[in-house]
């Protein structure tokens, strides 16, 4: 089938699960990495922050995407505002943020699996998630959309009954235990803790953006999509600093800090392995994985696809299947995906596990595309004036800049720590701008679709 337009068939109930369930995994695995390097009062204070980054980003985040409601998302915000350059970095950007989340859902997937049949290869069982969600995904976007929202659902809840279940062994003794980076009292170490961890505390919200690029297939996503994205990051909020509480207070929070199925072993501290509400905890847990990698897919194919409509990859990608899917797309973000999963143990990241690696770079291509975002934003305000804008920033220019400000801090100080890492997020970044400058200059981009 030949290019087209994405068909609009999304509510608001939808996009709030694709929003929600886009991140929430990040409630189940991958932040307590952070415990690791801040201790828990120090990476509660980073999520406190991040959270705010968050919060404001969204808020003022929501304008673009009503305004400009694309498949590329920030690559069309950045494109209409500062041009084929513009675009291109937050498109990259975005890419590899949506490609390199997966691989690391898909190994908690593997390491939840393994709970239960100790015999499974998490690498097999994560190859198994792709093949499986990447097909959902092709059938169709309404079937792949009410299924990203009945897990989401079944997720949020699961969460609340962990929190149910584990409650009355909680103490905040146990959690402020060693809180600030292994010691009792606050020190300039435990401050370095804390920015250290800040790409673990990203992780918390990190893709929620996601929903924009379900934008095209929304109806009336003027109204429905600022809805679902307040109520999204609210959700999210809420279930972040909960869980982060409530598990770091029922035993030996240092256990728990870097290994990819924290929850399942704190409660297992608290009823015991063989426990029924055990049990159901791996089993429903696998909801809130499932619905970040299948959201994230839903992603990272509109983001290829985008970016091949506008002629900054090869069209092929942009072809839609029987299904109105963009399922080269998909395809092309598994082969990614996979491949990563399987350099674990060929690489060396100084030591680094191969999910903190996929989580560390996915947060890297964010928080360029947060930036890139927010400047678009000022600049389309004074370019543009008379865009329709159904959904203001509030509190612009003071709500988009905290949001601007806290990205450049993140972005800083995650460049600090992550040096290793960083290098190669620039490095795919060059790769990928010389790509797409070879693509365009052999067919002519049709960004006009980005100024309709």
């Amino acid at each position: 089938m030949t290019v087209s337009q994405l068909k609009p068939t999304l509510g608001t109930l939808h996009l709030w699960g694709i929003a929600v369930g886009l991140v929430i995994s990040g409630e189940y695995f991958g932040w307590s990495y952070g415990w690791g390097t801040a201790g828990t009062l120090g990476f509660l204070c980073t999520t406190l922050m991040v959270a705010v980054m968050y919060t404001c980003f969204i808020f003022s985040f929501t304008e673009l995407t009503t305004a400009i409601p694309n498949a590329g998302g920030p690559f069309a915000y950045s494109l209409r505002a500062f041009g084929a350059t513009g675009g291109m970095i937050a498109g990259l950007a975005t890419l590899i943020e949506f490609v390199f989340a997966p691989p690391a859902i898909a190994m908690a997937i593997g390491a939840y699996l393994n709970v239960q049949y100790p015999g499974l290869d998490p690498k097999w069982a994560a190859v198994g998630a792709y093949a499986v969600f990447m097909t959902l995904n092709i059938v169709g976007v309404s079937i792949a959309a009410t299924f990203e929202l009945v897990v989401t659902i079944l997720a949020v809840l699961e969460l609340l009954v962990f929190m149910g279940v584990v409650a009355p062994a909680f103490s905040f003794s146990n959690f402020a235990l060693g809180g600030w980076s292994g010691a009792d009292n606050f020190s300039l170490g435990a401050l370095s803790g804390m920015f250290a961890a800040i790409p673990f505390a990203i992780w918390f919200f990190l893709a929620i953006e996601g929903a924009a690029m379900a934008a095209e297939e929304a109806k009336d996503p003027k109204r429905t999509i600022p809805r679902a994205y307040i109520a999204g990051i609210l959700t999210l909020v809420t279930l972040a600093i909960s869980v982060m509480i409530f598990a770091g207070g029922v035993g030996d929070w240092r256990a728990l800090s870097n290994i990819n199925d924290p929850l399942p072993q704190a409660m297992k501290g608290v009823v015991g392995e063989n426990s029924n509400w055990m049990h159901m905890l791996v089993w429903i847990g696998l909801f809130g994985l499932v619905a970040s990698f299948h959201g994230i897919i839903l992603g990272y194919s509109r983001q290829f696809f985008a970016l091949a409509r506008a002629g900054f990859l090869p069209s092929s990608l942009a072809k839609l299947s029987r299904f109105q899917t963009p399922h080269r797309a998909i395809l092309a973000g598994g082969v990614v995906g996979i491949a990563a999963i399987f350099s674990d143990g060929l690489v060396n990241l100084q030591g680094m596990s191969l999910t903190a690696a996929m989580i560390t770079m996915a947060v890297f291509g964010a928080i360029v595309m947060y930036i890139m975002s927010m400047l678009s934003l000022f600049k389309l305000r004074r370019s543009e004036p008379d865009l329709e804008r159904t959904f203001r920033a509030p509190g612009y220019p003071l709500v988009p800049a905290i949001a601007l400000v806290l990205a450049l801090v993140c972005l800083v100080a995650m460049v600090w720590f992550n040096a290793l890492i960083c290098g190669i997020f620039i490095g795919l970044m060059v790769i990928g701008s010389l790509f797409c400058m070879l693509v365009r200059s052999r067919a002519p981009a049709a960004t006009a679709l980005v100024n309709e």
